[in-house]
């Protein structure tokens, strides 16, 4: 049987399918996504997590039944809204099947359509994954070393085709 994995724009009632998702993510997938060891995130932070206003700050969620299984996020800089930062977390059950590619993919078309021209991100040396998603989906990025982690800096455009609404798992 095949799952459907749904993409939307993440809303204030996912914060249960968030404090859910949280420890179905392994030590190194939180590590990697948060750039620390965090056992727990505070209540604040997934409030803060879900609490977007869908133009300086977006997200969006995969779905299968009632449950979240990948986020993917941008935060546009105070100083440059024309730049956002973007982040992915994939439930480590779903990573390697094309999700994360998805939701970044999603992500960056809603930014494009909202004004970002750039993406950033801050990606540890060996995390492969994330590296290889950048290459296929940001193609012009620059990758910088500073103080043993990558910065990532990429141009984006508005795509003239819409956004796909699923993915097959």
């Amino acid at each position: 049987m095949d799952l459907v994995v749904a993409t939307r724009p993440v809303r204030p009632d996912d914060l249960l399918r968030f404090l859910r998702l949280w420890p179905r993510l392994s030590p190194e997938t939180r590590y990697r996504r948060f750039h620390a060891p965090v056992d727990r995130l505070p209540m604040a932070a997934v409030r803060r997590l879900v609490s977007v206003d869908h133009e300086l700050r977006e997200a969006v969620v995969a779905v299968v039944g009632d449950e979240v299984v990948g986020v993917a996020r941008y935060d546009r800089s105070p100083d440059d809204p024309g730049t956002a930062e973007f982040a992915v977390v994939v439930e480590d059950g779903w990573q390697g099947v094309g999700l994360g590619r998805q939701l970044l993919r999603d992500a960056s078309e809603l930014a494009a359509r909202s004004g970002v021209r750039r993406l950033t991100a801050t990606v540890q040396p060996d995390n492969a994954a994330v590296l290889g998603l950048v290459r296929r989906l940001l193609p012009c990025a620059t990758v910088e070393c500073d103080a043993g982690v990558l910065t990532v800096s990429s141009p984006i455009s508005a795509s003239p085709t819409p956004v796909p609404a699923a993915v097959a798992g």
